[in-house]
């Protein structure tokens, strides 16, 4: 069931439910495989040749061999490890596969073009939105606590909204090997009422609809926001809206991570603590395991979940995917989920605590950071060429 909405508009007649990563988030995205009956789309960055890349691997051949037409779109340089074998594997039971631009692919040639945003859709009819990468990391797996991220699963009309979405971004990928143009079964459409809009980034097609969300956050503001993100390093424009938001008395709490596995980005990150204590943010870091959740709520009435990193990263190279939600009882659940983490499991960076502590080679080393990944970004993010506004299949 195809449904053909205006661009950046709200769909209605969804049934949503939050997950907090880990085991939950696997359970669910199996299940999710295993009741397709007709089509299964699943694009992701990272996927792991570890078990829960297995059992999920497992699930999509489950799938292509009981006639359910699969397609996978890995990012060509985070999954390209997976070996020869295991992608046969996942042919020879039935499934589409295919890689999205390799690292330094010629033609178009886009260097640092990545496709960063998490999707499963089935059917038309359910889908899961996530930060959440397929590997043990993100599993509550061999006595290991999975790194902390959050999905939204969905029944409803933005589930026909984001196959349309996986279906387009796969036909262009995999321009040989297009999705078959089949009929989708019919179904009925849920009586939950939750307003919801697909917003996407992809810096090449000029899409900066998240980018355009978390700069209307701020300013739309009434009391307070809390974003967490897993790398902080935003548009310089975004700090200016932080900072008037916080001079006009809205409360603003950034929750990151202390356990970074990205070192130098965690180095660029505290780079910026002093000016967001010196404008009123109320920053934590959160201590128990790697922080990698993309997540931002505020006035516990709008949401803003799914692979967008709070960067420029995420702003200007990567392909990425969130779902914007207005709900009430779901933006003030997530706001009560996340004031207990702050509450139970995060160090707040207090002015005085962290310049006391903080010696004159480490603030160099904090400064040397942000310059070296301001220099990165610049090299391997660069276009030769951005595609005309409005094309067609973008």
């Amino acid at each position: 069931m195809k449904q053909h909405k205006k661009k950046y508009s709200y769909t209605t007649r969804n049934r949503l439910k939050i997950i907090r990563g880990g085991s939950d988030y696997f359970d669910c995205l199996e299940t999710v495989a295993d009741n397709a009956r007709y089509s299964l789309h699943l694009q992701t960055y990272i996927f792991d040749e570890d078990e829960t890349g297995i059992r999920i691997a497992a699930a999509l051949m489950r799938a292509a061999r009981r006639n359910v037409y699969v397609y996978v779109l890995l990012d060509g340089y985070a999954s390209g490890g997976l070996s020869s074998a295991f992608v046969d594997g996942l042919k020879a039971a039935g499934v589409h596969f295919h890689f999205f631009e390799p690292f330094l692919r010629g033609g178009s040639f886009y260097i640092g073009r990545r496709l960063h945003h998490k999707v499963m859709v089935a059917d038309a009819s359910a889908c899961l939105v996530a930060g959440i990468n397929i590997s043990n990391r993100y599993n509550d797996i061999n006595g290991n606590k999975a790194w902390l991220d959050w999905a939204m699963y969905a029944e409803g009309e933005v589930a026909a909204e984001l196959d349309d979405v996986c279906v387009k971004i796969w036909n262009r990928s995999a321009f040989r090997k297009k999705c078959l143009a089949t009929e989708q079964p019919t179904w009925k459409l849920p009586e939950g009422n939750y307003p919801v809009r697909v917003l996407r980034n992809d810096w090449v097609y000029r899409k900066t609809e998240i980018t355009r969300r978390y700069y209307e956050m701020f300013p739309q503001a009434k009391t307070g926001i809390i974003i967490m993100t897993s790398y902080f390093w935003p548009p310089k424009k975004l700090l200016a809206h932080i900072a008037a938001a916080t001079a006009r008395g809205i409360n603003v709490k950034l929750v990151l991570t202390a356990k970074s596995d990205v070192t130098i980005a965690k180095y660029a990150e505290r780079y910026l603590y002093p000016w967001l204590l010196r404008n009123n943010v109320e920053v934590y870091e959160y201590q128990d395991t790697t922080l990698h959740g993309k997540i931002a709520v505020w006035d516990n009435e709008w949401l803003t979940v799914g692979s967008y990193n709070v960067n420029n990263i995420s702003a200007f190279a990567s392909v990425e995917l969130n779902l914007d939600i207005k709900s009430q009882s779901i933006a003030s659940d997530v706001t009560e989920r996340l004031q207990q983490i702050i509450g139970n499991n995060c160090k707040r960076i207090e002015k005085a605590g962290f310049e006391g502590s903080t010696n004159l080679l480490q603030k160099f080393i904090f400064f040397l950071s942000y310059r070296i990944v301001h220099i990165m970004f610049y090299l391997f993010t660069f276009y030769f060429v951005q595609k005309r506004r409005d094309r067609k299949g973008a």
